[in-house]
């Protein structure tokens, strides 16, 4: 499954985002979420329809160098999670909140 680059970033702060609004009114464990470390097969493809030209796309694990319509790169990159105010992102939860991750519909890879 290829995915653009934008797409799989976007995807980890939507759950970065969910993780820290489940907390509730009175979390009794709270984590600051440090640095997110990222890493990339990607393949530079034209894009006709995006200005730009070119667009990068997350391959997946299925794919081999070779196989597939362009040359795969290795991308990484680190991310520091902020809040709106430029503080740490607060990753919290409670007791009371059911085990498991909740509802998972929508996600990237459903």
């Amino acid at each position: 499954m290829d995915i653009p680059l934008v797409q799989a970033v976007a995807a980890v702060r939507d759950e970065l985002i969910s993780a820290a609004a489940v907390g509730g009114e009175h979390p009794e464990l709270v984590f600051a979420v440090g640095p997110v470390e990222m890493e990339f097969e990607v393949e530079i493809r034209a894009d006709t329809k995006a200005k730009a030209g070119f667009r990068l796309w997350a391959v997946g694990a299925d794919v081999e160098a070779g196989a597939s319509r362009g040359r795969t790169h290795r991308v990484s990159f680190t991310l520091t999670p902020r809040d709106p105010r430029g503080g740490d992102l607060l990753v919290s939860g409670d007791s009371g909140r059911a085990a498991g991750p909740g509802d998972t519909s929508g996600r990237i890879d459903d």
